[in-house]
């Protein structure tokens, strides 16, 4: 396989386009898709982006040949040219090392990540103390964005008669299924019955300062502390802003959750970078060590 040529030109316009923060979580988002790629409007539903802003976002690493775009029926896909941007990076990693003897120049950099030997799906329990609004959203967000891989609940220690109108109201907009969110209590996971959690996630201060239950199956644990939106007094538009600032963090979070090539951390390293992901304040703050990523 032969490397792609690039001129300085070329490196600059692709790093220049990623150094803006929505582009650089487009792309992402993308390439977690590959290879077939998401419509535009999904694109913009799931970052939680306008679909005019998007649309210029997705433009511009279009310009810079990050992404490819077709036309289906009446939507325009956009997909990510990964093996573009790897080839770069191989290219200019491949320059900072010198190759052992009958090894390839850049060969310790592999251009696509190897499948986990051991694949299979996690469970995460999300709480907050009333399972009305932050941990609702989570748990629509990862099971939609980590199907397949991923299934999440979400409880509290003090849940609410029902989920917060407001939280419902965003998840609709953004085309999530919200007719079996329900505030449940923590309890509910504690029985013999229950599914036996690989992570539990607290996104709410007081939730995380509670005495837990036992969770059987000693599953990691995470505190992913949203400022709850619940708590903003205002018009609705405030509100609504709050709600949406929540969900734009939730979503960060979990897409780096999502993003963590778990077969491949030891627990030392897992744990290291689920409390970087808890340390996030925007969707591009989470820094993998080289050492660890994959």
């Amino acid at each position: 396989m032969t490397r792609d040529k690039f001129t300085t030109e070329d490196a600059v316009e692709m790093f220049a386009s990623l150094a803006q923060p929505t582009r650089l979580e487009a792309y992402r988002l993308l390439v977690r898709y590959l290879p077939y790629g998401l419509p535009a409007g999904d694109v913009a539903r799931l970052l939680a982006v306008p679909h005019n802003t998007m649309s210029t976002h997705l433009a511009q690493l279009e310009r810079a040949g990050l992404i490819t775009s077709r036309r289906e029926g009446r939507s325009i896909i956009y997909a990510a040219k990964a093996r573009k941007m790897a080839s770069l990076f191989d290219v200019m990693l491949g320059e900072m090392r010198q190759p052992k003897d009958g090894e390839a120049p850049g060969s310790e950099f592999p251009q696509r990540r190897p499948s986990d030997a051991d694949f299979r799906g996690y469970n995460v329990l999300i709480l907050c103390s009333g399972n009305s609004a932050r941990s609702l959203m989570a748990e629509a967000i990862l099971n939609r964005e980590g199907a397949g891989r991923f299934r999440a609940f979400s409880a509290g220690s003090r849940p609410q008669e029902r989920p917060h109108p407001m939280a419902i109201s965003l998840l609709d907009s953004l085309g999530f299924e919200t007719d079996q969110l329900r505030s449940k209590s923590w309890d509910e996971f504690v029985g013999s019955g229950a599914p036996t959690m690989d992570f539990i996630i607290t996104v709410c201060d007081a939730a995380a300062g509670e005495e837990c239950p036992y969770w059987p199956g000693h599953p990691l644990q995470a505190h992913w502390g949203v400022p709850d939106p619940a708590m903003v007094r205002g018009t609705r538009d405030e509100k609504r802003a709050a709600f949406l600032d929540a969900y734009r963090r939730l979503a960060a979070r979990l897409t780096a959750l999502i993003n963590l090539p778990i077969g491949t951390l030891d627990l030392a390293g897992l744990k290291e970078q689920l409390a970087a992901i808890g340390r996030m304040e925007g969707a591009t703050e989470l820094t993998l060590s080289p050492s660890k990523a994959a």
